[in-house]
């Protein structure tokens, strides 16, 4: 298995350390599996965080696992810089993390294995009955857990979290699902449709942790106009009003697609 990560980072220099001690542990132990590489990607940050992750990352000798470096000169937000890591990607499975680690790295392998025969997509999902939160603000759980009650009820009542940007990726996803959003939209767009072009959805139940390490850099205005906007054009497609995906991957997919996502509450943390 060919495996890409791809870590988008803004103004992130105080977390290297750490991001570097939890995630240098998690690719010793996939290591040998097939290639593995690491894409960071600093999305014009204003601190040191291009030269810290080449600190922490660039002298790193890990037989089988490499790393590469991206940068935006200017800002340009969470769905630009996972666009950029996603053509840097070269694995037939990607898997895309949040720098501060608010869903551990420790968890990869298993988010990977709930990537069974048939899976396209896995989400992690603290709002799974099997999930769960630890620490987080209070507007931040609210943004997220509301857009995906709301989401489930437009899109599909079985996947219960639609916000989390720690998954896995099989390439086909990226190569046939175009998401528009450069903000932190972006995810929830990719899954969104994913979902409505037919392709299988699986949960990975996990704990989603308070940062312990510098603040989100997610607006929340902005993201919450963001979220009912893309709302009402995933409401006007369900409606047959106006498309938001061209048709599914094939009927067969759209048919199993049901009997797979049932079975996403057997994958535990």
């Amino acid at each position: 298995m060919d495996l890409s990560i791809v870590i988008p980072c803004y103004n992130e220099a105080d977390g290297v350390p750490k991001l570097s001690r939890e995630l240098l542990p998690v690719l010793a132990e996939l290591a040998g599996s097939g290639a593995l590489e690491v894409i960071f990607v600093d999305d014009g940050s204003r601190d040191e965080t291009s030269a810290a992750l080449r600190r922490a990352f660039g002298q790193v000798i890990q037989p089988g696992v490499s790393f590469k470096f991206e940068r935006h000169d200017v800002n340009r937000g969470l769905g630009a810089a996972l666009r950029t890591g996603f053509t840097a990607a070269s694995g037939e499975i990607v898997v895309t993390a949040d720098s501060d680690g608010t869903y551990p790295y420790a968890n990869i392998p298993g988010l990977l294995a709930c990537l069974t025969p048939g899976v396209d997509l896995v989400t992690a999902s603290p709002y799974h009955p099997d999930g769960g939160v630890a620490g987080v603000p209070a507007y931040r759980l609210g943004l997220s857990r509301g857009s995906s009650l709301l989401y489930r009820w437009l899109v599909d009542q079985r996947v219960h979290t639609y916000t989390s940007l720690f998954r896995a990726y099989r390439r086909r996803v990226l190569n046939e699902v175009d998401f528009e959003s450069d903000g932190f939209l972006a995810g929830t767009e990719l899954l969104v449709k994913a979902r409505l072009s037919g392709f299988c959805i699986a949960e990975y139940p996990t704990i989603l942790q308070a940062r312990t390490v510098g603040v989100s850099k997610a607006r929340l205005k902005r993201t919450i106009l963001a979220h009912l906007v893309f709302m009402g054009r995933v409401g006007l497609h369900r409606m047959s009003i106006r498309a938001l995906v061209s048709r599914g991957p094939s009927v067969r997919r759209q048919t199993w697609t049901a009997s797979r996502l049932s079975a996403a509450g057997k994958h535990h943390k």
